[in-house]
């Protein structure tokens, strides 16, 4: 069936909502994990009790990061943009790289420009300043949502979830290498999700009247899946560092054990939760984005 135009309109009306939202969670988390005490205390928490395990992963956790370069970023939009192209998608091709590049360039400007109080929390680090958000982080998400948007009906739930696995495991990996505190991982997730909003607007303008709409392309299970799966690790995320703060009079490296692996276990599934709940929300709505077209 042909999209009408009140479909469209609550589609946009949906879109404007979740980059609203998406973009008050990213300030809610750099205010919260950058801005006061106890925030930058349970990132510190974190990255400390990365080192549980660490030569185990160490390998692994280096070639997954290393992978994220700039030649590599730019062939995976390449390779979207022409998957994009081959299916006779021009505009979203066009919209699938602006995603991308929007995405990388904005973390990158927010890095920068964001500042990062000194609360003597974790000295070692402070004279790096700000880290949020991640740069490798919001590399594998851009192209994993990208890649979602390009794949055709029949295997994007597929993409969706190989996407957000890949995208996970980048931010949890730039959390165990000691690169990235945890609420930098989330924090580009939410540029990533608040891009991926904006460029459904851009494809919603640009859809073609012939476009078409079947209820059955929807993924509803898929999103559904994705996104209680994600509601969960963030609950048990929350679980594990509300259960943390009790201790925040103790020093990060004077911590036990215990704490120290919930700190970074409750953190890595912070991260998870972020970026299956994100996808999850691109999914809902990108069957209307990309329609089946007539012709």
């Amino acid at each position: 069936m042909r999209m009408r135009a009140t479909a469209r309109g609550w589609t946009a009306v949906w879109l404007v909502v979740l980059a609203l939202v998406q973009a008050a969670a990213f300030l809610a988390v750099w205010r919260v994990a950058v801005h006061t005490e106890i925030g930058q205390w349970v990132d510190t928490v974190a990255l400390t009790g990365n080192e549980i395990g660490h030569d185990r992963i160490d390998g692994p956790v280096d070639r997954i990061l290393n992978a994220m370069s700039v030649v590599s970023l730019l062939a995976a939009t390449a390779m979207i943009g022409f998957i994009a192209l081959i299916r006779g998608r021009i505009a979203l091709a066009v919209t699938a790289t602006l995603l991308i590049a929007g995405a990388n360039v904005s973390t990158q400007l927010l890095k920068y420009g964001l500042s990062r109080p000194d609360f003597g929390v974790d000295p070692e680090r402070a004279a790096v300043g700000n880290s949020l958000p991640s740069g490798h982080t919001a590399v594998a998400a851009s192209v994993a949502v990208a890649l979602m948007l390009v794949l055709p009906r029949k295997v994007r739930a597929v993409g969706a979830f190989v996407g957000a696995l890949y995208a996970a495991v980048a931010g949890v990996a730039t959390l165990s290498a000691g690169w990235h505190r945890p609420s930098d991982a989330v924090a580009a997730y939410l540029v990533v999700g608040v891009w991926a909003a904006l460029a459904g607007l851009l494809l919603l303008i640009t859809q073609r009247e012939q476009a078409q709409v079947e209820p059955g392309d929807a993924h509803r299970v898929a999103a559904a899946v994705l996104g209680v799966a994600g509601v969960l690790a963030l609950v048990a995320s929350g679980l594990a560092l509300s259960w943390l703060v009790d201790l925040r009079g103790i020093g990060p490296e004077e911590l036990a054990r215990r704490p120290l692996f919930a700190g970074y276990a409750g953190s890595a599934a912070g991260i998870a939760g972020t970026m299956a709940v994100v996808m999850a929300l691109a999914l809902t709505v990108v069957h209307r984005l990309v329609p089946r077209v007539k012709g």
